[in-house]
This record gives C-alpha cells, sequence and structure tokens, in this order.
C-alpha cells in the first residue's frame, strides 16, 4: 500500500534540504520513494513554486499531470476565482476516490503558507519513525501530513495519471 506523505517545513528551504536525506534513506532501505515533487514559498512571494523531482529512481510514477492538478487544488485554485474553481472541483471528485480528499487539501493549504516549504512524496515500505527521526533535526522542523490508500486507490491512481497511459 502506498503512502502520500508531504512534510511540512517552516522554512522555504526546508523541503529542499530533506531531499539528501531521504535519498539516504532509500539507499539505506528505509523507504521506497516511487514519486515526489515538493513546493518553496518564500516570505514575499504570493504564491508558492512547485517542482517536480526526477532525480530520484527512474521517472516519475504519476507523472506531472497528478502534481499539477494537486498543487492546483492545493495552492492555485483560491486565487483563480470562483468559476475556475468550479470547472477544477469535478476533477478532484476523482482525487477523492484515491483517499485525497477536501479535508487533506484543506489541511495541507492551511499548513503550507509563506515563508514554509513542503515535500511530497509517493512512497512504499517506510520505515516512518526513521524517516521521521532522520528529518526532525532540519533547519525549519518538520511537520508529518498523511494519507495511506488502498492498493485499489493505488492502482487507480496510477492509471489516470500514469505518464505511460496511452492518449485516447
Amino acid at each position: 500500500m502506498a503512502t502520500l506523505t508531504v512534510w511540512k517545513f517552516d522554512s522555504a528551504a526546508g523541503a529542499e534540504d530533506a531531499l539528501a536525506r531521504l535519498e539516504d534513506l532509500q539507499r539505506q532501505e528505509l523507504i521506497e520513494i516511487e514519486d515526489a515533487a515538493y513546493v518553496t514559498w518564500a516570505d514575499d512571494a504570493g504564491k508558492p513554486k512547485t517542482h517536480q523531482l526526477t532525480s530520484l529512481t527512474g521517472a516519475g510514477a504519476l507523472g506531472g499531470a497528478f502534481w499539477g492538478l494537486l498543487f492546483g487544488l492545493i495552492f492555485f485554485v483560491p486565487f483563480l476565482g470562483a468559476a475556475v474553481g468550479a470547472a477544477i472541483g469535478g476533477l478532484s471528485g476523482s482525487l477523492t476516490d484515491v483517499g485525497i480528499d477536501d479535508s487533506f487539501i484543506k489541511e495541507v493549504r492551511e499548513e503550507v503558507t509563506p515563508g514554509t516549504s513542503a515535500l511530497f512524496l509517493l512512497s512504499d515500505n517506510a520505515v516512518l519513525d526513521r524517516v521521521r527521526e532522520s528529518l526532525s533535526d532540519l533547519a525549519g522542523h518538520a511537520k508529518l501530513i498523511h494519507t495511506n490508500m488502498t492498493n485499489e486507490q493505488e492502482a487507480t491512481l496510477r492509471e489516470a495519471f500514469s505518464e505511460n497511459a496511452e492518449v485516447k
């Protein structure tokens, strides 16, 4: 069963600093990172900058479409207005089927604000205590927000957002 974890940091650079730690934990077989992306939000910026990771093992499991939709729902829809929000509302319903519901989106939106950053991971077989311990001493203190997915939800998510899916 995959886990979508969001590690929030109290500094704009915290998520990026955590990447080296996670790569080390992956070498120690304490986590299997299937896909990842992060956001940084400078104090003086009106919105966060998003980055999809490509340097971890292999190509991303979900691809840019998933991260774009998720980040759009969390960070950009509130800025775009009701008309765009209503159009995207239908898309967000599909994420509920994979364990990403309104309360998860709201919690991340409330936690990740100017001056912070967040690392979004799709991982498997994580030893969460060791991961949390490894990230806890980083500047900006890490806070974990996560949702677990069933095997069926993970398969649905991969099917819906896989870059390898055939274009129809």
